[in-house]
């Protein structure tokens, strides 16, 4: 009987997937008592926090201070010596998770990894190292799979949760996943959310990293004060990152300042592009929410110079964007071809895919020149749809939370504390 269980996370993205599997995990198992590193949501799920994240929390530019991850660490090897948990699940955030993995090996418990580290971009060594730590990895794409097991390595493709999360919004407004896209669902969406129903809605989201929002507001500011003199019955909505920092939630404030308050904010990310008939989007797990539910997008990203200039000579995939990435591995099986736009070798996939502006390309001018392509090109529009189609048919078999827990029940029953 699975009875206790830590989860850790380390920043947004991940701490919605620990909220998800907690809160499937106290429905199945109402006696289990779950600890961890997270946030308000996993919290909300029944999580007994022994340290939150932060925005800054799992992103090594903006780490506050050494002693912080370190006083975080060792509550963690506290806990997992005085509660010793039948089963620890570490969600991605590689560089801390991975030496919590080694302390959880030393004692006997079990540890399932959640959402593996992009070892097929960069540092591909992780893979043998987790071999060694690991009792299963859980994977959220598909191409991973088969990266582990050809290392022998336990693992499963267990589908993505935020595709569990859109199902959950969408069912709670009396609609399903195949409604999307549809005029009465946006309708009653947008009503929901306070919008009006029947004006066109632009969705706009600069990532929940610090770095990130503080790059990318002054160019969606840009983007809405163009955008509302040329289409002033477009309505703009930006959902708020849970774990902001202070610094983010006043750059908003000061955007929709500059914005004349044509600007509204939402704690609904999924609604708001189930609302939406365009968005702007950081690239990260957005833009595949974004691809999910339809929505014709247009991915930024900004780093400092030196930042981008490095990852660009260490990361081995050709897009930024994960719904490219998928869709160069959709083209890709069945084809002696390199899959998922690897660079080194070979001609990258010649498909429609979503437009990425990225650093010195991620202005306004730009940015408007694709959404008006968007708007008014309809062949384009309507076969970007159909890629974003071929994105959504790899997961919609799979309830990633469900099968995860399953995981961690099945791990429990082995497990020797």
């Amino acid at each position: 009987m699975l009875e206790r269980l830590m989860i850790v996370s380390g920043e947004s993205s991940g701490e919605l997937y620990g909220a998800l599997l907690a809160k499937t995990l106290k429905d199945r198992n109402p006696d289990i008592t779950i600890i961890g590193v997270g946030g308000d949501r996993m919290q909300t799920a029944g999580v007994n926090l022994i340290s939150r994240i932060s925005s800054s929390f799992g992103i090594t530019e903006a780490i506050k201070t050494y002693s912080e991850i370190k006083r975080t660490f060792k509550k963690v090897v506290s806990a997992l010596k005085s509660f010793n948990p039948q089963v620890i699940v570490l969600i991605d955030y590689p560089d801390f998770n991975m030496k919590v993995a080694r302390e959880a090996k030393k004692l006997g418990i079990k540890v399932l990894y959640y959402v593996s580290p992009q070892v097929w971009a960069w540092r591909k060594g992780r893979v043998n190292t987790l071999g060694k730590l690991v009792d299963k990895m859980a994977v959220i794409l598909p191409f991973e799979e088969e990266i582990y097991r050809n290392a022998n390595i336990p693992c499963e493709f267990v589908g993505h949760p935020i595709l569990d999360e859109i199902r959950e919004d969408i069912r709670t407004t009396g609609y399903s996943l195949q409604d999307t896209g549809t005029t009465e669902l946006k309708a009653a969406v947008r009503k929901e959310l306070g919008l009006i129903p029947d004006r066109p809605v632009m969705a706009l989201m600069p990532g929940s990293r610090a770095h990130e929002i503080k790059k990318l507001l002054p160019v969606m500011s840009d983007v809405i004060r163009e955008m509302k003199e040329r289409y002033p019955d477009y309505q703009f909505v930006m959902p708020i990152a849970p774990n902001l920092s202070h610094d983010a939630l006043s750059g908003m404030n000061e955007l929709e300042k500059n914005t004349h308050h044509a600007l509204r904010f939402t704690h609904h990310a999924i609604k708001t592009l189930i609302a939406s008939d365009l968005a702007v989007i950081a690239s990260g797990t957005s833009a595949l929410q974004a691809a999910l539910v339809g929505v014709p997008t247009v991915v930024v990203y900004k780093l400092s110079p030196l930042t981008y200039f490095i990852g660009r000579l260490i990361v081995k995939v050709k897009h930024i964007s994960l719904v490219n990435i998928l869709l160069d591995y959709i083209e890709g099986q069945g084809s002696n071809r390199r899959p998922m736009g690897v660079k080194g070798q070979g001609e990258f996939f010649h498909g429609l895919r979503i437009k990425e502006l990225l650093q010195k390309e991620a202005h306004k001018e730009n940015i408007i020149m694709e959404l008006d392509k968007i708007m008014y090109d309809a062949d384009y529009r309507n076969e970007m749809a159909s890629q974003m189609k071929r994105v959504r048919k790899l997961f919609l078999d799979r309830e990633a939370s469900s099968r995860v827990a399953g995981i961690v029940e099945e791990l429990g029953a082995y497990s020797n504390v």
